[in-house]
């Protein structure tokens, strides 16, 4: 039964989430870069359903900080269970972790991100395009691999992309972008179109459905991740305000003019379960 069919609700400043069936109990999920802004707060989200989720295996090289863990209230913590996993270790090696663990999921949700080296160029850089994709395309792909050989197999899958599904890292894009707008493939090599691809091709072989969420600029609470875009907006006030001086835009002429689309991670959270629980929304990709 569809969310459609039951009332929304509120948790603190989060006002109409969805609600499901009562009787969808004890699901269990896999959360791939946990640590991560986008993955963290994804656990968040879950856990804020406490009834529905039993199990939540984060899957990373290091377990979630403590920091991390007073944001989520104590009587949940146990059900996060840490999977030590280094992707970019063989999927042999990463199925035997899963399966000595004893991992088994409903649902896996995948925010891994390597960002390689760079001679101060940006992820949105186009120059970048071939580091991001050699670093970030075999750690999806071993993913892929290890639940085959571990025969975990989800009833839902669920990969996070971003913006630049649509090119817009390499110029103007149309507002506000719709999930239907082309992907401009022949511009510029992206992991993420690789990435979409061995996704499809592996829930084309298994009894998996395929979801992928595309936000813009993520923002959120998260320690760990140097992606926050509010960390140097902050840090910019701060100084601003000791300094006695008022806020000034520090951008383009381009970037006053134009709009700029902003994602919570924690909205997008709720999105990407909202998502994988609808059967409606299978086989399917979700602006964040």
């Amino acid at each position: 039964m569809s969310s459609s069919d039951y009332p929304l609700r509120q948790s603190g400043i989060y006002h109409n989430l969805p609600t499901f069936d009562p009787t969808i109990k004890n699901l269990s999920a896999i959360v791939c870069g946990a640590n991560g802004i986008s993955g963290f707060n994804t656990v968040r989200a879950l856990l804020d359903s406490p009834d529905r989720w039993a199990t939540i295996y984060t899957l990373s090289r290091h377990p979630l900080s403590e920091k991390q863990l007073s944001l989520i209230p104590s009587s949940l913590q146990d059900r996060i269970k840490h999977v030590p996993i280094d992707l970019s270790d063989s999927p042999e090696n990463v199925a035997g972790d899963l399966a000595e663990t004893g991992v088994h999921a409903d649902y896996a949700f995948y925010y891994a991100y390597a960002q390689p080296s760079s001679d101060g160029e940006s992820g949105m850089d186009p120059k970048m395009a071939q580091k991001l994709f050699d670093a970030n395309v075999p750690l999806f792909r071993t993913f892929l691999k290890a639940l085959e050989i571990a025969d975990i197999e989800p009833k839902r899958i669920l990969l996070q992309t971003g913006g630049k599904n649509y090119g817009m890292h390499i110029g103007r894009v149309r507002t506000p972008l719709v999930e239907s707008d082309p992907q401009p493939r022949h511009l510029s090599k992206n992991f993420y179109y690789a990435q979409e691809d061995d996704l499809k091709a592996f829930c084309s072989r298994h009894s998996t459905g395929w979801n992928v969420v595309r936000p813009a600029g993520v923002i959120g609470a998260s320690p760990n991740s140097p992606l926050n875009i509010f960390w140097p907006f902050a840090i910019y006030a701060a100084i601003q305000a000791r300094k006695g001086e008022p806020l000034e835009f520090g951008g383009t002429f381009e970037s006053w003019q134009f709009e700029a689309g902003h994602s919570t991670a924690r909205l997008s959270g709720y999105l990407s379960e909202w998502v994988v629980l609808e059967d409606k929304c299978v086989d399917q990709a979700f602006n964040a």
